[in-house]
């Protein structure tokens, strides 16, 4: 170890995700003890572990840790700091202090205490608060930051209650996330106005918004997972080319993004959903009950490559079934590849059953289908397989079916729908697989047919 270059070791050293593994290095060598004020990165996680210990027996806090961590180092760029996942399990019940703050980490005080040591050079923070500590207390820790990390690139703040209070301008910022949020700022104005250089954003779950419009000239990707409340919603970034989007019933949405070629869209009620036409789009991917009449009242534009449809909702709780493949190869004539949720496939062949493949327009792109069947018997396995034969024959330049089969499918009913599929067309690309609600996907090439549990 003595022999590597000593910048080498410490760009190793900064790739450690735990400062405590760092610590251990320390000790464990004179080289990387010497080494340890050029880490440019500090990285602690308080564990569920730890913090039970904390609770019953003398241990350092955890507070103190960090911040000695951040005074024996220099030349930082990045520190994340935070409580592991498994303490949201944690509940009020459980505090031995209802007033305790050993974890509240968007503390304006407890920031203030190592943040100047640090922020004149860096580049990315994350901090990720212990929420029954830091819910009922309002954090200005946005105003500290955009006040004193003028170089920031990078900001995480995860877990909290933020006030946008003193909030000012952060020109260098181009990656924020929010998450598990509640905001003061309830049609995202300032945060608008003072992180307009944003070219990555991401609000996932965050609360206390009322009409909340997303306005980024430079943006370029989005993921936004909205609160259940009915909200109206707004994009308008001009530059934007991926957003993935979540909401269950908005009362609006209005999406201003020309550019837009991924778009991934999960929605429970479409009444209020319509935008114009995307030009660019090439890959889609919808979820929604409404599948159909969302199709039928938004242009999503002729250039989408790839789609991926899960309907949610079964024809048991559909009043009626008027579409099949047909509806979406017509909707999308230019799709390369297609991805059916069990629900999707089943919905569509119980169409076929009933009415055939109708319609079959736009065929003469399609080339792969992947999907996962529901569990059929030994009743309605020739269905299936009828359903899959008459896809094959209609769409000319398929070349990959990719079938995934529950694992609650009798091993027999399995072996005969790969037996009669593949003998149907052997020239087929075929791929099997098993999959289960919660589980992986298990592709299996070389022995499709052996009971694989997941």
């Amino acid at each position: 170890m003595n022999e590597l270059p000593r910048e080498l070791l410490v760009n190793i050293l900064s790739r450690l995700n735990d400062s405590a593994a760092l610590a251990r290095c320390r000790v464990a060598s004179k080289t990387l003890n010497s080494l340890w004020r050029e880490i440019r990165s500090v990285n602690l996680i308080c564990t569920l572990s730890r913090y039970s210990k904390s609770r019953s027996i003398a241990v350092t806090p955890f507070k103190t840790i960090f911040k000695s961590l951040i005074e024996d180092s220099r030349n930082i760029r990045s520190v994340s700091v935070g409580v592991d996942k498994a303490l949201r399990e944690i509940t009020f019940d459980d505090l031995n202090d209802e007033d305790s703050d050993e974890l509240y980490l968007t503390c304006v005080d407890f920031v203030k205490e190592w943040l100047p040591r640090v922020c004149e050079d860096l580049e990315i923070l994350s901090i990720s608060d212990f929420w029954i500590q830091s819910c009922w207390r309002n954090s200005e820790i946005l105003a500290l930051v955009s006040s004193n990390c003028s170089k920031l690139v990078k900001l995480e703040v995860k877990n909290a209650w933020l006030s946008v209070v003193g909030l000012t301008q952060m020109p260098n910022l181009r990656h924020l996330t929010l998450e598990f949020i509640r905001l003061d700022d309830e049609n995202l104005e300032k945060i608008n106005d003072c992180f307009s250089f944003l070219q990555v954003l991401n609000l996932i779950g965050v609360g206390g918004l009322k009409e909340p419009r997303i306005h980024f000239l430079h943006l370029k990707s989005c993921h936004w997972t909205v609160s259940n409340a009915p909200l109206s919603l707004a994009i308008v970034a001009p530059n934007l080319i991926e957003l993935k989007l979540k909401c269950n019933r908005p009362k609006s949405l209005l999406l201003e993004t020309p550019k837009l070629v991924n778009f991934y869209l999960s929605v429970e009620d479409t009444k209020g959903v319509s935008f114009a036409e995307f030009q660019y789009l090439n890959t889609l991917e919808l979820i929604s009950p409404d599948m159909f009449r969302l199709i039928s009242n938004t242009h999503f534009g002729n250039k989408i490559r790839k789609l991926a449809m899960d309907s949610v909702k079964s024809i048991e709780q559909s009043e009626r079934l008027e579409h099949g493949l047909g509806t979406l190869l017509e909707a999308f004539p230019a799709i390369i590849s297609l991805s059916l949720s069990p629900v999707t496939w089943s919905n569509i062949e119980t169409h076929f059953q009933s009415k055939g493949l109708v319609g079959m327009k736009g065929t003469d792109t399609l080339k792969q289908i992947t999907a996962r069947l529901l569990t059929p018997d030994h009743t309605n396995v020739h269905q299936t397989v009828s359903f899959i034969v008459s896809i094959l024959n209609n769409c000319r330049c398929l070349t990959d079916m990719r079938l995934m089969i529950h694992q609650d499918t009798d091993l027999s009913v399995r072996t005969h729908l790969i037996s009669a599929c593949t003998m149907s067309y052997p020239r087929m690309r075929w791929k099997w697989g098993i999959w289960s609600e919660g589980g992986e996907d298990i592709w299996d090439s070389n022995d499709p047919v052996r009971h694989v549990r997941v």
